[in-house]
């Protein structure tokens, strides 16, 4: 079986961690040995991840640096790409000695008239304070919204048309490698009329990147791995319900956090109807059995709606 594994941010950095490497050095053994090692020693696996925290903090530390412009975030992508998949690398080795592992830096297509570009909405980086989030707004052009109790930076978030790698990551595949790719949703890049591209200052998410790299690579499963046990019909979950086994059409009746579940929701629910396959969204710990439908939410084809209490 092929699957592909889309890690989230809380795999490598929780909400009040410092951004240290070694915090997140551990954060991704411990995500590895949970999640993916398990599933890779039976079935054939990629693994995609996000990284907002990261880019963000990368940013930070370039505006830091007054001598020259600060680097672009498609440039950032591309050094969080390395810097996470390293990491990733790592704890796989560990996990599965011998395998071949691979980290393929992946450019993602976007369309440059993408209406994402005028509404800046996807937060990377950390929460900071009203004064800091002001001071920062100052010196650069960087726009906050309001976000757990403080102000995160958000940045344009265009929908990914295209994954330019493909071929090379389904040739790693046949060699039998574990491949890690598109990273943080993808470096976001637009084509060119001369057959170049260019990138863009955009991050793209990770998780609709994810639906489609598994549609490309004709995944079995998408597994979107996160900090909660489930898909709940409301939030706080103790307002709500968790969701079990569902069919896209009735998860997509109910609203999600923009930030938060909404994405993911999008992104199984895109998976399921564009190729009759199932994807499964639920806690890191309990992949193996998210993967089994024995835990988290499963959309697949022909799985019932939702009960009328639970809409």
């Amino acid at each position: 079986m092929r699957v592909v594994i889309a890690l989230g941010g809380n795999a490598l950095l929780r909400r009040g961690e410092p951004l240290s490497a070694e915090v997140q050095r551990n954060n991704v053994l411990q995500a590895i040995s949970l999640a993916v090692a398990p599933i890779a020693r039976a079935h054939e696996v990629v693994v995609t991840h996000g990284n907002g925290p990261q880019i963000g903090l990368l940013a930070l530390q370039s505006a830091a640096y007054r001598k020259v412009p600060s680097y672009p975030l498609d440039v950032l992508g591309a050094e969080s790409e390395g810097m996470i998949g390293y990491l990733i690398e790592l704890a796989l080795a560990g996990e599965l000695p011998g395998r071949d592992l691979a980290t393929l830096l992946t450019q993602v297509e976007v369309d440059p008239a993408d209406p994402a570009f005028a509404a800046p909405s996807k937060p990377i980086g950390p929460v900071y304070g009203k004064q800091e989030a002001e001071r920062l707004g100052a010196e650069t052009s960087w726009v906050f919204r309001p976000d757990a109790g403080g102000y995160r930076r958000v940045v344009p978030s265009p929908a990914p048309r295209r994954i330019r790698e493909i071929a090379a990551i389904k040739l790693l595949l046949r060699a039998g490698a574990i491949v890690i790719c598109a990273g943080g949703g993808g470096i976001p890049v637009v084509a060119l009329p001369d057959g170049g591209v260019r990138g863009v200052e955009a991050v793209i998410d990770k998780d609709l990147s994810a639906a489609l790299l598994a549609e490309a690579l004709e995944a079995d499963a998408l597994l979107l791995l996160t900090d909660v046990p489930a898909v709940w019909t409301r939030w706080p979950m103790e307002n709500g319900a968790p969701i079990g086994a569902v069919s896209a059409a009735a998860l997509r009746e109910l609203s999600f956090a923009p930030g938060s579940m909404a994405p993911k929701v999008a992104a199984a629910c895109r998976f399921v109807e564009r190729t009759g396959r199932r994807a499964g969204i639920g806690a890191l710990k309990d992949a193996p059995l998210i993967l089994a439908g024995m835990a988290g939410t499963i959309v697949q084809p022909g799985a019932p709606g939702l009960p009328r209490a639970l809409r």
